[in-house]
């Protein structure tokens, strides 16, 4: 939609059914798809990648360059997946030289001054709630839950399925289908809730909650737990993933709560 009270580079290229409000400023080497809503004083700056049916409330910068000093006005891009909405004054910074984008994926619902830094990838399906920061370098899952003010530290890995409590600090890896919460931040058991929700059956969490058990409530170190699970629990999608993610955790995962 042509507004006239709105700038738009030449260079950008915008479906002809996107509605943008006044005041909003889209910069070249932009692409916006089909049914996306830019609301009023929005800036998109160069490397946007925005997919369909998006909506992005005032206030909001998308694709930045980069909070790092090594940044060298690299090209490189920020991605937003189909039907994710953006609300008020979030932040999203393009990648660096470690993976050239930051990526957002399809259906996300990223809240009120939320900020993610360079080089994060988000998967499809996520909620970040108000004030919620991820630092650079920060892979999350799909359908993963941060509550409030919750802030990531860079490098770290939240799996699929994981629901991250309001103004916790995530200092370690949070692994997949679980609930973390307190201070340090611990495992307080999985997230059944958001579990169910999504269509598994009473067996399956079962299952996954047995794998927890041997991870975090037996005293067993994480070599210990994981070689437990292979040897005495079923192979099944969830266990596996469980296992990968631990055993390629980078930072080391979270502690239990009867952890010392």
């Amino acid at each position: 939609m042509n507004q006239p009270l709105a700038y738009v580079h030449p260079g950008a290229k915008i479906a002809k059914n996107v509605v943008i409000e006044p005041f909003t400023t889209i910069h070249n080497n932009v692409v916006i798809g089909e049914g996306t809503w830019i609301g009023s004083n929005v800036t998109i700056m160069e490397g946007a990648r925005i997919g369909k049916n998006c909506s992005i409330f005032p206030g909001a910068v998308i694709s930045a360059i980069p909070q790092d000093k090594k940044f060298n006005d690299e090209d490189t891009v920020t991605e937003i997946g189909d039907n994710t909405t953006i609300r008020e004054c979030v932040t999203i910074n393009r990648g660096t030289t470690d993976k050239m984008k930051t990526k957002i994926g399809n259906n996300c619902w990223i809240m009120a001054y939320c900020h993610i830094a360079h080089d994060c990838i988000v998967g499809d399906n996520c909620i970040f709630s108000n004030n919620s920061t991820l630092a650079g370098h920060i892979n999350v899952g799909d359908h993963v839950v941060l509550a409030g003010m919750a802030a990531v530290q860079q490098f770290c890995s939240i799996g699929n399925h994981a629901f991250v409590t309001g103004g916790s600090l995530v200092r370690k890896d949070v692994p997949p289908y679980v609930k973390a919460a307190r201070e340090p931040l611990s495992y307080v058991g999985i997230n059944s809730i958001g579990l169910r929700r999504r269509g598994y059956t009473t067996e399956k969490i079962r299952e996954i909650q047995n794998i927890y058990r041997i991870l975090y409530q037996k005293n067993y170190n994480n070599s210990q737990a994981v070689a437990i699970i292979e040897a005495e629990m079923e192979a099944t999608s969830e266990r596996d993933e469980i296992l990968e993610f631990v055993k390629n955790s980078q930072r080391g995962i979270m502690k239990g709560y009867f952890s010392s």
